[in-house]
């Protein structure tokens, strides 16, 4: 780390010889004396001898009545042995040459003028300095002659004259011999030391200037020592004087700042000169050498007051500035093998702020209050970091501050990593002692709920192990991180198992060491979930790679250890051990079989691709009768596949393993049909959904694998993911592409004759063929959901390895397929209402979620074994619980329209009435033998309480959205594609719920990853998501138009593409065109307001700004802007935020001529539309490094507006003239508090 500053020029002093630039001492004399002045010149004026011999003789007679007048004060000044002999009296001396002086000053002049001449003679004067004998006291030394004599107050002025004029002649004296020699011999120093502590001073204004005269041309070692000895010379007065002076010289040499700084720190200076001394100060921040900087900053903080705290703590932080990655200086500790630096000026400076900061703990306090003030990124200087480190580590108090400080502006994106890397990175001798405030600090943002603070956190544990490559540190790392893991918070130990994965990746080598410290993990991992068993397995498998290298023989029992472990598991029948087997076997053979791993084994063991293989084999073999084990298995095993290259042996033993899938699952064909028409548990068989006609040579066969299950566990229950597997060995054989079985896209489907599809014929069906029926709709369903997740990377984003007709084709089967999927899904749920049935798992869950979904179909299932008198004593209880609540609870849109008249009590549905129960459904179903008419349009109620079992739609499904087919044609949606694309926005609704769901307690397990988005991100996701934001509003756009020109239903075009499809003709199916339309809009509503709602959407403003720019208007309403003083440019965040909110008003206009529940639906997106502006608001911060928009003035004008203009659509949804009926039907189970958008002043 290098400290920047400016280095002032140095003072250096001439060679040449001293002229004295003083006129010559002010010595009464008589008017017949002539004084003259010592000099160095060689321009002295000629006198003659007799002149000359006249001013001797005057000088000695001087000097003569000088010494007997100090003898007669029993002084004795000629002493052969050594310096004057004093009186034992030192008082009564001073007392009686005052006297004398006071009463006579020809005398006075006299003796002055004799002591000016004595202390000519170098020796002369180093008598008179050095210390005396006392008469009486034996060898005592007390004070010199000269500083006896500076306390006669009739001749101090002048003696300290004579004194400082001759302390120019021993400039020249080498620093070096002065400091190595005693003060006795140091004349010059001697000088300055008779000066300190005087009693008295007789005109201290005059000496002051003197000395500051002679102060101003000292060498630079005599003028430091001046300076710290000002305080101690001149005492309180002329303080003034001295400041101006000690300022001018810092100004033209910075190296005297120490003494300058000594001396400001010792003078008694008013407020005025305080603040002038702290403003000088503050001024060398830049300029002074950094070894100084400790001093000049001790020296602020422990100046600081209240009304200049904050002024120094902001000059501090922005003129003091650190960079550490590339530093000369660092590279210099590199080549030093270890020496460290222990003087270093960044470590004396951190010593400094610490002392300053332990002394006076207000600082501390002011600090907070600083960085707390600062909202721009930028502002955060390196220095920052370490002021709250130092308060972080020296009081305990403010730990809890610097901590909350630190989280906040970490979210808030004001403090980026680049900061800590400085501190860290290259300062290694720096951050030493500071090592365990670091690893405290990390432990604290590791636990928190922000994702952003725990990425934090991860950040500075990887940098402090990176940097200290001794065992301690990198054990108490190590130890920190295992402490995480085994706290038991989800998204603490998902954080700091992320942080070991990257460290075992990267540094396995070093790791292998410290296994004895994390090994204890793998005794817990009945308590992680499934996303966190991968991390564990994946650091222990990077520890086992490394420790099979052979460098360590010792280590090899880590490799050992796991791999019994993941052996055992893998044979234990227990599912919950078997599927941690599962995922530890992927992840050591992702590890050991990798393509690029060069590590190889000692001799005596096995290879690491036998060691791959065997597991794989192992567990194939261990999962061959347990469907969900296998589903799980070949599930992990195709995301092994689409993340990592393995071995070609690998590959090729997976190759042959999948290739048993046709002889497994399909059938031959012979011109298009069945060989032979044969019964299958009493059910006939027809081919349905072939879209390859006559020249199809296979059919997937579900009809017998379906009725054979009921001997022994079906097949078909692995067959998606085994299909899916299939695929993926395909696309890595063939560069991405699927051409080797594309046959499968448009191959027809093995199912029950559709004859069995009307009521009578169900109604005649044995329990045993229904469930038979139900499993191959079901298995149908969840085959076509794979093809359609297999097939569309075939199209989507124009690959380079599909020829445009091939797309064409491809697109026009995916559609069919899709066409499929909803009828098969629509008729699979028709008939569950009135047979009972719990679908068998295509995919293995097991968080919490799913658990709860499953106890609610449960619930669901069994509504009917709960007695009739227990639902009504249940029903009592629940109205006399919410009778003595009814005053407190907040009035619903509802009530307001029941007050109005709107709507009477009748009509209003009872929210606690009991849904009917599914056997209760049955009955009124078997009582009705005619066909019913199925909205193949509506929601998958039974169906929905088993979502979880199907196989999930992956994000290239939803490509599908944009094939859309133009014809002329009687009607707006002639192809009949509403339907189809409804069903994919609602699937997009589903997964938006799983990483934004309602219930808080759910929210930390479920925001981990929603089925089929392979362990992604919200981020991710939305990334992944937002091209599809223009196609999403063109269809919406088509909804709305049917809604607004409110044309009949086409049902023919419906029936035209389903047959074109394959689907068999069944009586009772239709699509109601409008009941489409509305949910279409209602769907595409609330996945707009689920994304607003979701907090990663902010810190992301590029998909933000996506989201919105597709939904704007032609034109903005120009009121939207009327209480803005200036309107954003189009494009700008702000401006799209008015455009989305003008374009659903129009909307809305719409929608409350049609339908209550699409209306109120505009209205709850509006109000997240509201909610998104203030949140963006508070949480993007202007020069956060990421947020390249600006108007948040504007946003604070306009959100009033915003709020305004939702009231009032509020208010329009109450005033219109709803059709009672049609408003009850809608609004059923859809109340929410009438509060949030009306005043609660409003009265009807």
């Amino acid at each position: 780390m290098v400290l920047l500053h400016q280095k002032g020029p140095s003072r250096k002093r001439p060679p040449s010889t001293f002229i004295s630039p003083f006129p010559p001492p002010k010595i009464p004399k008589p008017p017949t004396t002539t004084t003259t002045t010592t000099t160095r010149s060689t321009d002295t004026p000629t006198v003659d001898n007799s002149t000359r011999d006249s001013a001797n003789d005057d000088r000695e007679g001087y000097m003569d009545k000088m010494v007997s007048l100090l003898a007669d004060a029993e002084c004795t000044l000629i002493n052969l042995t050594g310096p004057p002999c004093l009186p034992s009296d030192l008082h009564k001396f001073r007392r009686h040459l005052q006297r004398l002086f006071s009463s006579d000053s020809t005398l006075r002049s006299h003796f002055l003028s004799g002591y000016y001449s004595y202390i000519q003679n170098p020796g002369h004067l180093h008598r008179v300095l050095i210390p005396c004998y006392q008469n009486g006291l034996g060898s005592t030394k007390r004070e010199s002659l000269t500083r006896i004599l500076l306390l006669v107050p009739s001749i101090q002025l002048e003696l300290q004259n004579m004194l400082l004029e001759k302390l120019p002649e021993y400039f020249d004296v080498d620093p070096v011999d002065c400091h190595s020699s005693s003060l006795d011999e140091d004349v010059a120093r001697l000088i300055i030391n008779h000066f300190r502590w005087l009693d008295f001073l007789v005109d201290s204004k005059v000496f002051t200037d003197k000395l500051l005269q002679v102060l101003s041309i000292c060498p630079l070692h005599l003028k430091k020592e001046i300076i710290g000895s000002l305080p101690d010379i001149i005492g309180d007065q002329n303080n003034k004087a001295v400041v101006d002076s000690l300022e001018q010289m810092l100004q033209e040499d910075s190296s005297v700042i120490v003494p300058v700084l000594d001396s400001f720190s010792n003078l008694k200076l008013d407020d005025q000169l305080q603040e002038q001394v702290i403003t000088i100060a503050l001024s060398c921040i830049r300029t002074i050498d950094s070894e100084h900087l400790p001093n000049l900053l001790r020296f602020l903080l422990l100046s600081a007051t209240p009304l200049n705290v904050r002024r120094i703590i902001y000059q501090i932080r922005t003129q003091l500035k650190f960079i550490g990655l590339s530093n000369s200086r660092a590279m210099q500790h590199k080549k030093l093998k270890g020496k460290a630096l222990v003087d270093s000026s960044e470590a004396s400076i951190l010593d400094a702020l610490k002392s300053s900061l332990r002394f006076k703990n207000t600082l501390c306090q002011e600090i907070l209050k600083e960085l707390r003030c600062l909202d721009k990124a930028w502002d955060h200087k390196v220095i920052d970091i370490w002021l709250l480190m130092l308060i972080y580590m020296s009081s305990e108090q403010l730990r809890k501050s610097v901590e909350k400080i630190l989280r906040k502006k970490i979210v808030e994106g004001l403090i980026q990593e680049g900061l800590f890397d400085q501190c860290i990175r290259g300062n290694k001798e720096l951050v030493q002692d500071y090592f365990p405030s670091f690893v405290s600090l990390s432990e604290h943002l590791l636990a928190c709920k922000e994702q952003k603070a725990r990425n934090f956190g991860m950040h500075i544990y990887t940098a402090l192990f990176e940097e200290f490559s001794d065992t301690c540190s990198r054990q108490e790392v190590l130890g920190a991180l295992v402490t995480h893991v085994g706290s038991g918070i989800s998204f603490e130990v998902n954080s700091a198992l992320e942080t070991m994965v990257f460290l075992a990746s990267k540094y396995s080598q070093e790791l292998v060491r410290f296994s004895y410290h994390i090994n204890g993990i793998l005794d817990y991992l009945e308590a992680f979930s499934n996303e966190n068993l991968h991390k564990v397995y994946e650091v222990f498998s990077h520890l086992a790679l490394s420790a099979r290298s052979g460098i360590d023989p010792c280590a090899s029992f880590i490799a050992n250890e796991l791999l019994m472990i993941v052996r055992k598991q893998v044979s234990n029948p227990d599912l919950k051990y078997k599927k941690m087997g599962l995922i530890g076997t992927l992840k050591i053979v992702s590890c050991f079989g990798s393509a690029d791993i060069t590590i190889c084994p000692s001799a005596s063991e096995k290879s690491n691709i036998e060691e791959a293989l065997e597991l794989l084999k192992a567990s194939t073999d261990s999962c061959k009768l347990l469907p969900l084990p296998l589903i799980l298995f070949y599930d992990e095993l195709i995301t092994t596949l689409e993340n990592k290259v393995l071995h070609p042996a690998i590959m090729e033993w997976i190759g042959k393993h999948v290739g048993e899938f046709e002889s497994m699952f399909l059938a031959d064909l012979e011109g298009g049909n069945l060989p032979c028409i044969d019964s299958y548990g009493g059910l006939e068989g027809e081919l349905w959904m072939n879209l390859d006609g006559d020249i199809s040579p296979i059919c997937l066969n579900v009809l017998p694998l379906a009725s054979s299950s009921f001997q022994s566990p079906s097949s078909l229950q692995v067959l998606p993911v085994n299909f899916l597997l299939l695929s993926v060995i395909e696309r890595l054989a063939n560069q991405g592409s699927l051409g080797g079985i594309d046959a499968l896209l448009g191959c027809p489907l093995h199912l029950p004759s559709s004859k069995y599809f009307t009521e009578r014929a169900w109604q005649s069906l044995s329990g045993k063929q229904k469930k038979i029926v139900c499993l191959s709709l079901f298995y149908a369903a969840n085959w076509t959901r794979e093809l359609l997740n297999v097939f569309c990377t075939q199209v989507a984003g124009n690959p380079e390895y599909t020829s445009q007709a091939t797309r064409e084709e491809l697109i026009g089967k995916l559609s069919k397929r899709l066409r499929n999927l909803v009828f098969l899904e629509c008729l699979l749920d028709h008939f569950l209402k009135s047979y009972s049935l719990s679908l068998p798992e295509l995919q293995l869950h097991t968080e919490y979620l799913v658990h709860a979904e499953k106890k609610n179909e449960h619930k669901r299932l069994h509504a009917s074994s709960t007695s009739k008198n227990n639902k009504k004593d249940k029903k009592i209880s629940k109205d006399s619980v919410n009778g003595s609540s009814q005053k407190h609870k907040q009035p619903t849109i509802i009530d307001v329209l029941k007050k109005a008249g709107s709507v009477t009590s009748e009509e209003v549905p009872d929210k606690d009435t009991p849904k009917q129960s599914t056997s209760e459904t049955a009955e009124c179903q078997n009582s009705d033998p005619q066909p019913a008419n199925v909205d193949v349009s509506a929601v998958y109620k039974v169906l929905e309480a088993q979502r979880h079992k199907f196989r999930p739609l992956r994000i290239y499904s939803f490509s599908i959205l944009e094939f859309t087919k133009n014809q002329d044609s009687c009607c707006t949606d002639p192809s009949a594609e509403l339907p189809l694309y409804l069903y994919l926005v609602r699937d997009l609704h589903y997964k938006l719920d799983c990483f934004s769901p309602p219930n808080k307690l759910l929210s930390s397990k479920c925001l981990s990853c929603p089925p089929g988005l392979s362990k992604m991100t919200v981020y991710e996701f939305l990334r992944k998501i937002d091209s599809l934001f223009p196609v999403l509003k063109k269809h919406f756009s088509s909804a709305i138009s049917i809604i607004d020109e409110g044309t009949e239903t086409c049902e023919e075009h419906w029936k035209v593409q389903s047959d074109l499809a394959g689907n068999p003709y069944i009586p009772g199916f239709f699509v109601p065109k409008s009941s489409v339309s509305c949910s279409f809009c209602k769907e595409i509503l609330s996945c707009i307001g689920k994304m607003l709602s979701l907090p990663d959407i902010h810190m992301n403003l590029s998909v933000l700004s996506n989201l919105l720019e597709a939904f704007q208007p032609v034109k903005i309403s120009d009121s939207i802007f009327s209480n803005a003083q200036e309107i954003p440019s189009p494009g700008n965040l702000e401006y799209l935020y008015c455009g989305s909110y003008s374009f659903l008003e129009e909307v809305l206009d719409i929608a409350i001529c049609s339908s209550f529940v699409l209306a109120s639906e505009v209205l709850f997106t509006l109000e997240s539309i509201v909610n998104s502006v203030h949140k963006y608001l508070d949480t993007v911060v202007e020069g956060n490094g990421k947020n390249i928009h600006t108007g948040r003035g504007f946003v604070r004008a306009v959100l009033p507006t915003l709020r305004n203009r939702l009231g009032n659509s509020a208010l329009n949804i109450l005033r219109h003239d709803w059709d009672d009926n049609n408003l009850v039907n809608d609004w059923k189970g859809k109340v929410r508090p009438f509060a949030v958008f009306v005043p609660l002043s409003f009265e009807i």
